[in-house]
């Protein structure tokens, strides 16, 4: 008799477990950040009990305590084509197309996650993956050996690719299978202290951009980051010192809100690690760190769009976060700018901009039995009736990405990426489209919604326009 195949959701956690523990062994400074959000989530859970209750309804609060994300870095098509049939056998699916270019970084992304409700609910493990763009470096005989040595290597086993084969051949994998399939793909994200390069020439590529050193001069893209989920990123900003974390200057994203928008990021600055490279030489290299989130709603288009006007004019007013001469105003002048989006759950749903869940109350049920319920979404809400609890955004913010990368990088290059993005080449490099995230959003909104109607034998009330 066959073995049964394991749900790709239980793949996926068996993966994050075991890169957790192996990350935690690597960079011990990542265990005391996840001790550190640990206590300080369950002291805002303890003060918050609407935002408990609102976790609770959407299934997010069991989810809180195994939430991580990952980066990791890659050089060649091949790579990336290979490592979206890696991420399928977990259930992660490329979601979004990140242009990092705009913040003078030359990569583009996209992140690998689930995008079914109930797989998020189970665990939404999540590898932000950047692809190096070679066509962005100008000195043509550096371009060309990078593209050499890219060409060579081979990040993942063999027997990786078995398995990932069977996966696809036969629908999944067995228990046996999924365990080694864990072990054999842990070998990819894996740090080595071995350079696939002579001094020399990862010196001439991190003139280049520390970040091109780093994607190219080693076997594989190690793990450079894993982050918990924080429910209150400035108290642990506040807190990381006393651990003996140092963190970076400021919190990347959106300022801090009573209605948490989009994605607060912040991290302690990168390890210098000791290197051998080729001929023997010994050096050091600056990638890997640890990272903290907050997660906040998912904005629909209008709702992004009023963000990204926001952060723009911060920036060109003060610089991008820890560069130029007006850098130290960059929080303050953050806070006065966002006092223009709306810092209401009510007012952000009432201007179509954010997503929400919504759900049937045990009032609204217990009304519905009487037929004495209004007619439209917004009296049932307001008559306690229909609950509307943010969606929590799962995806990334290139600026906020970028701003993580030079600020870990040590560097304050500013090569003039801007504009050059080219989605195109990388669907085509991934060998499939990127999933529309805002599409999913309304989707997961416009769902719950006609469920509640159900519920409350209301089906026929007029749906709320998804914007």
């Amino acid at each position: 008799m066959t073995a049964p195949h394991v749900e790709s959701d239980q793949v996926r956690t068996l993966f994050s477990r075991a890169m957790s523990e192996m990350y935690r062994a690597e960079v011990p400074q990542y265990g005391t950040l996840v001790e550190l959000v640990d206590d300080t989530n369950r002291e805002t859970l303890q003060r918050h009990n609407e935002l408990r209750a609102s976790l609770e309804r959407s299934g997010d609060l069991d989810r809180l305590g195994v939430e991580r994300h990952g980066a990791i870095r890659l050089g060649s098509a091949e790579e990336l084509f290979n490592s979206r049939r890696v991420f399928a056998v977990m259930g992660m699916y490329p979601v979004g197309y990140y242009d990092l270019s705009v913040a003078n970084v030359p990569v583009h992304a996209t992140a690998f996650r689930p995008i079914a409700d109930e797989a998020l609910r189970r665990n939404p493990f999540r590898v932000f993956t950047s692809l190096l763009r070679l066509e962005l470096i100008e000195d043509e005989a550096l371009r060309s050996e990078a593209a050499r040595i890219l060409a060579a290597r081979r990040i993942f086993t063999p027997r990786a690719l078995e398995l990932v084969g069977i996966f696809e051949t036969e629908g999944g994998l067995t228990r046996q299978q999924a365990e080694e399939f864990v072990h054999e793909a842990l070998e990819t994200f894996r740090w080595h202290g071995d350079a696939k390069v002579s001094l020399d020439v990862y010196q001439k590529l991190h003139d280049a951009h520390r970040l091109i050193a780093d994607v190219v001069s080693f076997k594989g893209p190690h793990i450079n980051h894993l982050t918990p989920r924080t429910l209150d990123i400035d108290a642990v900003q506040a807190a990381m010192p006393k651990r003996g974390v140092t963190p970076k200057a400021v919190i990347e994203g959106p300022p801090r809100r009573n209605c948490a928008i989009l994605l607060r990021q912040t991290s302690f600055k990168a390890l210098d690690e000791p290197i051998i490279f080729t001929q023997a030489n010994a050096g050091t290299h600056t990638a890997r760190f640890g990272e903290i989130e907050q997660r906040g709603v998912a904005l629909t288009p209008k709702g992004r769009a009023l963000y990204d006007k926001l952060l723009g004019s911060v920036r060109r007013h003060v610089g991008a976060e820890g560069i130029g001469p007006n850098a130290g105003d960059y929080g303050a002048e953050l806070a006065e700018r966002f006092k223009a989006f709306p810092d209401d759950w009510a007012e952000l749903r009432a201007q179509g901009l954010a997503f929400f869940r919504y759900s049937a109350t045990p009032a609204g049920i217990e009304a519905s039995k009487r037929r004495a319920l209004p007619s439209t979404v917004d009296g049932l809400i307001a008559g306690g009736f229909l609950h509307a609890d943010p969606i929590v955004y799962e995806d990334f913010l290139p600026v906020s990405a970028a701003g993580i990368f030079q600020s870990n990088l040590g560097t304050d290059e500013q090569q003039n990426y801007t504009g050059r993005s080219n989605r195109a080449a990388f669907e085509a490099a991934l060998g499939a489209e990127v999933h529309d995230e805002f599409a999913m959003y309304a989707q997961a909104e416009q769902t719950s919604l006609e469920q509640a109607l159900v519920r409350l034998g209301s089906p026929h009330v007029a749906r709320k326009a998804i914007a």
